[in-house]
């Protein structure tokens, strides 16, 4: 469980966290709709929750 956590789905939730930041970056760069950008930024921060919540598991399986 622990070895599932923190080597495969921790990585793919940190990606998520950077590919979203990545979107609305370029999105706002390129002068696109702000609605756009509130949507990536509270998607952005949801999916930080859902990381720090998946290391935090982690954390706590590894210390059982």
């Amino acid at each position: 469980m622990t070895t599932f956590l923190s080597s495969i789905l921790l990585p793919v939730a940190v990606g998520a966290v950077a590919f979203v930041l990545l979107l609305g970056l370029i999105n706002m760069m390129r002068g696109g709709s702000p609605n756009t950008s509130q949507k990536l930024m509270r998607l952005r921060v949801l999916l930080q929750f859902v990381a720090i919540v998946i290391t935090m598991l982690a954390v706590w399986a590894m210390g059982r």
